[in-house]
Order: C-alpha cells, then sequence, then structure tokens
C-alpha cells in the first residue's frame, strides 16, 4: 500500500553519513549531525562531549587535601624502608 503523497526524501539521503564505526565493524549508516563528522549518537549533538580542558578535576579540593597528605606520609615510609635497607647492606 503507497501513502497518498509522495516523499521528498532525496536530501535526506544524499547528506554525509556519521564517520564512526559500529560494534561490528560495519560504518554508521546514521546522516551526520550539520556541521559535523559524526551523528547525534556518535557525539554530533551540541553540547556532547567532555568540556575543553580538564575542568571536571578542580570541581572541589574536598579529597585533594587528603590524597595528597595520604602520597606524602607513602613516601616517607619507602623513604625510610629504603634507608633501613641500605643500613643492612
Amino acid at each position: 500500500m503507497t501513502s497518498p503523497h509522495a516523499r521528498n526524501t532525496s536530501s535526506m539521503q544524499a547528506s554525509p553519513r556519521c564517520g564512526a564505526r559500529t560494534r561490528d565493524g560495519n560504518p554508521c549508516r546514521a546522516p551526520a549531525a550539520r556541521g559535523k563528522a559524526r551523528c547525534r549518537m556518535h557525539g554530533g549533538a551540541p553540547g556532547c562531549g567532555a568540556p575543553p580542558g580538564n575542568r571536571n578535576a578542580r570541581k572541589h579540593g574536598l579529597f585533594a587535601r587528603d590524597a595528597i597528605s595520604e602520597r606524602r606520609q607513602l613516601d616517607s615510609l619507602l623513604d625510610d624502608a629504603l634507608k633501613l635497607l641500605r643500613e643492612l647492606r
């Protein structure tokens, strides 16, 4: 059964395709987002992807102080262990 009106899909079919590969290795067949090389599912949607730089790492310093002090303690412990091993030789 055909629809009563003809659909104009030529522009959609002529649009550039997404450059991503699917899990099975075949290219993605979805049309690329406007001005992008990927479709909306592979990173072409506006606002997708990581922010520029590494801003997420500097969200807060809640764990930073504890982690730094723990690393310093471990470093001093390792230094003491190395000194002890040198003295035993």
